[in-house]
């Protein structure tokens, strides 16, 4: 079992100077994260998406902490594959660079983005994007392996050059695909990639995804695979901050939780512009953010979309990963009981100050982390011999 840390660099305060502390607050919490045990920092990658992601170069941003830390790994999760945004040669030379740079520390995600304001900067329309993602998902591994590369595709074309270098990890890092809808789970698993579940998906969603995963997986063919290393596995992410103060974790999680449900209902769903309320008392944030759950069934209904996980995950409340080290160690535990292999712990969401991040990362460190550690030492040992 894995334990990671995911990054939006998700803020309240959009000025130049806060956006200076929290990219500087993600490098000192990463540091302390591989201090404390955790396995990998993850990035995402977004543009022009005001307050909800400045993670608009997760490549900087992961190659600043592999060098800060010797230990723990980097996860691109995900790479946006539009050739103007990230060309497959460029991604094949950055992600190459980075892996030999942090000694095989890497893993790679790939995904299209998310919203029309992003691929719009970029000069695409969202809808049509897939076959062109999907042309640079299968070109990047083969560009990464090959000594020369020579491609006469639909979208990307591409002389024989020679491309350098070549990663550390032999024949390329693991791959990744963001994943969301049951059709996206679905691909991910045909085409041998992990899954990073990057909804805030409940643990009996987690299972019903992971069924739907590990099911294809199984069932994929040669001729589907995404590059020359196929990886089962399923990430999931986990809101959360854990404190000793049971109740202040809550308030202070459920008001996060609620910023990151308004920020992206902003710019995915064109709703209102996301609001900090200190004042709430954790049982009226949860209140709220129910309340924008049944604003989009409502409006799903009406449009006649049906409704699905990938609408409303935003608005699944992880109770006990908001609270103390016990209450997480039981949250942490339901998702592996669904099937994941890694919990993506999210902290930075909206305002969450950088003190509270750090303890909680503390506390999953000194208590969270070794239970389960502990608990898969105790399976792994040999039984004791029994007298003849």
């Amino acid at each position: 079992m894995k334990f990671s840390i995911i990054y939006e660099a998700q803020m309240v305060d959009a000025s130049r100077a806060n956006e200076r502390d929290v990219f500087l607050q993600i490098v000192e919490q990463a540091k302390y994260a591989e201090e404390k045990g955790f396995d990998c920092i993850w990035c995402v990658e977004h543009t022009a998406l005001t307050q909800y992601a400045h993670m608009s170069a997760p490549e900087t941003v992961l190659a600043f902490i592999a060098g800060a830390t010797s230990r723990i790994h980097v996860g691109h999760g995900v790479v946006c594959l539009p050739p103007a945004m990230n060309h497959p040669i460029k991604v094949a030379e950055r992600v190459a660079t980075l892996d030999i740079l942090s000694k095989g520390r890497l893993h790679f995600g790939v995904g299209k983005g998310g919203t029309q304001q992003e691929a719009g900067a970029f000069g695409y329309n969202l809808e049509e994007l897939g076959p062109m993602i999907d042309e640079s998902m299968y070109l990047i591994p083969k560009i990464m392996v090959q000594d020369e590369i020579e491609h006469d595709g639909k979208f990307i074309k591409i002389p024989r050059r020679p491309i350098h270098p070549k990663p550390y990890q032999d024949p390329h890092p693991p791959m990744y695909m963001a994943c969301t809808r049951e059709a996206t789970l679905v691909t991910a698993g045909e085409r041998g990639l992990g899954a990073l579940v990057l909804g805030f998906s409940g643990p009996e969603e987690i299972a019903k995804k992971n069924a739907v995963y590990r099911d294809a997986f199984r069932k994929r063919r040669a001729e589907n695979q995404v590059g020359f290393r196929p990886t089962e596995h399923l990430a999931a992410l986990c809101a959360a901050t854990v404190l000793d103060d049971r109740e202040k974790a809550r308030k202070i999680g459920l008001r996060g939780q609620r910023f990151f449900a308004e920020s992206i209902a902003y710019w995915y769903q064109g709703g209102p512009k996301p609001t900090v309320d200190e004042a709430l008392t954790a049982e009226q944030q949860a209140a709220i953010i129910e309340k924008g759950r049944q604003q989009t069934i409502a409006y799903l209904s009406e449009e006649a979309i049906p409704v699905g996980d990938e609408h409303l995950s935003n608005y699944t409340i992880a109770q006990d990963a908001y609270g103390t080290p016990d209450d997480c160690i039981r949250y942490v535990q339901r998702l592996i009981d669904a099937g994941a292999d890694e919990v993506l712990f999210i902290f930075q969401m909206g305002g969450i100050p950088h003190e509270v991040i750090m303890e909680t990362i503390r506390n999953i460190g000194d208590k969270v982390i070794p239970h389960f550690r502990a608990q898969a030492s105790a399976k792994r040992a040999p039984a004791p011999a029994t007298a003849g």
